[in-house]
Order: structure tokens, then sequence, then C-alpha cells
């Protein structure tokens, strides 16, 4: 996965929540067609904003807790993290430019 890291409900707390600066989690399922349209989209940012965000996947299969506490209904979701604090979320597929007009704008 490169630059992304995977996340669950046991390391959560210290990938995401304790974790400084802008954080990027992708919120996906193995059976979702528009998670894998995205998925090397997400791949591609991790590596063009390495160092100034931090990139992780949930599979929310796997860890539905996680993803019920942030109200995912749907997935693809990409919620933005900052500090530990939810502060952005793209849901469904989207292109490239927009995820980068959204992480611009949350670097500013």
């Amino acid at each position: 996965m490169g630059n992304v890291t995977a996340v669950e409900t046991a390391s959560w707390e210290d990938e995401v929540v304790k974790a400084e600066g802008l954080v990027l989690v992708d919120f996906w399922a193995v059976w979702c067609g528009p998670c894998q349209m995205v998925a090397p989209i997400v791949e591609e940012l991790a590596t063009e904003y390495d160092g100034r965000l931090k990139v992780v996947k949930l599979n929310t299969d796997e860890n539905p807790e996680i993803a019920t506490k942030f109200q995912v209904m749907s997935i693809p979701s990409l919620i933005f993290f900052n500090n530990g604090q939810q502060i952005d979320k793209l849901v469904g597929a989207q292109s490239k430019q927009k995820f980068k007009e959204t992480i611009d704008r949350l670097l500013t």
C-alpha cells in the first residue's frame, strides 16, 4: 500500500486520534466497486502529499464500530481529521481533482 497504512480498531487511537496534523481515512470494503476505483487515487495522494498528509485505510466490514461512530453509511467515505477531530468528509467516488482541492483547502 505504499504510503497508505491499514488501520483497525486496535490501532485507531495511535494512528488517527493521536496523530499530529491532517489525516485522511479511507473507509472502504473489499466488495465495494467504487472503493476499488478510488484506491489508486488514494495511493497517489498519499505519495504526492507525503510529509504533509497521513493517509490510512479502514476496512468497514472488519471494523464496524469505527464506521458506526463516524456515521459512515456509504462507502467509499473519506474523512479528514486534524488532531483527532473530524473536520471534513467526502462520500462516494470523486475525481482526483476534487480530493486535491479538499486537501489543499484543509492544509492552508
